[in-house]
C-alpha cells in the first residue's frame, strides 16, 4: 500500500505557506502588507516563507515604486499553481481514503 502521504508537498506542510498560496490562487496580484493582515504576521515570519516559495518557483516577486513609497507584490507561477493544484488533489485523495 502506498504512502498516504507521499504525493504532498513538503513546502505546504507549513499552514502560513499553505495561506499564502490560497490567497494568490484568487488574487492576481497582492501586497506584503495585505498578506500581512490577512494572515496576521509579523514582517519577517511571512518574509521567511514568501522567501521559501519563491525559492521553489511558486511565487513571483515583484518590486516597484509607488510616489516615492517602495512597493512589493506577489502572484503565483505556472509552477506554483501546479504545485498547489496537486498537493490539494493529493490531499483529496488521503481523506477519501480515510
Amino acid at each position: 500500500m502506498k504512502n498516504p502521504i507521499a504525493d504532498l508537498n513538503k513546502i505546504f506542510d507549513s499552514r502560513i505557506r499553505l495561506g499564502v498560496m490560497s490567497i494568490l490562487v484568487v488574487n492576481n496580484e497582492i501586497g506584503f502588507n495585505d498578506l500581512k493582515q490577512m494572515l496576521e504576521l509579523t514582517d519577517g515570519n511571512l518574509a521567511s516563507h514568501l522567501n521559501t516559495l519563491e525559492q521553489a518557483d511558486f511565487i513571483k516577486v515583484h518590486k516597484g515604486f509607488i510616489g516615492r513609497k517602495t512597493s512589493t507584490t506577489y502572484s503565483i507561477t505556472a509552477l506554483g499553481k501546479q504545485a498547489f493544484k496537486s498537493h490539494l488533489d493529493a490531499l483529496e485523495k488521503m481523506i477519501r481514503k480515510l
